[in-house]
């Protein structure tokens, strides 16, 4: 009677199988997952541990860095060390309630609170004066990081109308690479019905890398789509 009993426990503890889902969904499914992509709307929750990206540098891109330039220590080379997104808003000058929005919207995307930054000096021709919120910022770390950068070129920059590559040549020439994005639509955290303005933005990648050419390497072994 014991070994019954046991049998109808684990029949009653076995989970329902999921439904599998057809080609391109189960695909689409899988990316979302791995990406941890959160519903438009819904502020996302910090990375608990490694996220794939950082994995995928440690055991893929890291390896393929030493051999290409000879590197002797695995301390040689070169990372992404934050990355900065920054929203300016010029309708902010009459305006500051503009920013509330595009606040919400950034940390939507990046999943950590933005910071308000001030014009430091007026600009007559601008009506901007010292000391007005005129833009919003936010610096990512660590596994917040390396998870906007694999949104970034797994989903966001495919989504880019007409999209064939960014350009190689926006290096500061010291390993830091700036990218300008044009729509902040494309990244899958936002919803469009709740967007009152298509605003850009620009996203500065800081590497330790010492040249571009460094940088480069690094950037496109981690999947940024260079144009060719």
């Amino acid at each position: 009677m014991a070994d019954v009993k046991d049998t109808e426990k684990k029949k009653e503890a076995k989970p329902a199988a999921a439904p599998k889902a057809s080609g391109g969904k189960r695909e689409k499914a899988a990316l979302a997952n791995a990406l941890k992509i959160t519903p438009a709307g819904e502020l996302k929750v910090s990375p608990a541990g490694p996220v794939r990206m950082q994995e995928h540098y440690e055991k893929t891109v890291s390896p393929a860095l030493m051999k290409q330039f000879n590197y002797k220590s695995s301390m040689q080379v070169p990372r992404i060390e934050k990355i900065v997104v920054n929203c300016a808003v010029k309708e902010a000058v009459g305006n500051p309630k503009v920013l509330d929005s595009t606040m919400n919207e950034i940390m939507a995307i990046t999943g950590q609170k933005p910071v308000m930054t001030r014009a430091k000096k007026a600009i007559a021709a601008f009506k901007v004066r010292k000391g007005n919120a005129v833009a919003v910022a936010v610096t990512l770390r660590r596994a917040r990081m390396y998870e906007f950068f694999d949104r970034l070129v797994s989903i966001a920059l495919p989504r880019v109308r007409d999209f064939k590559g960014i350009s190689p040549k926006s290096f500061d020439g010291r390993g830091n690479y700036s990218l300008g994005v044009k729509e902040q639509i494309i990244f899958p955290e936002i919803n469009y019905d709740l967007v009152d303005a298509i605003r850009g933005m620009t996203i500065t990648i800081v590497t330790t890398a010492k040249n571009n050419e460094q940088a480069r390497a690094l950037l496109t072994e981690m999947g940024m789509p260079f144009r060719k």
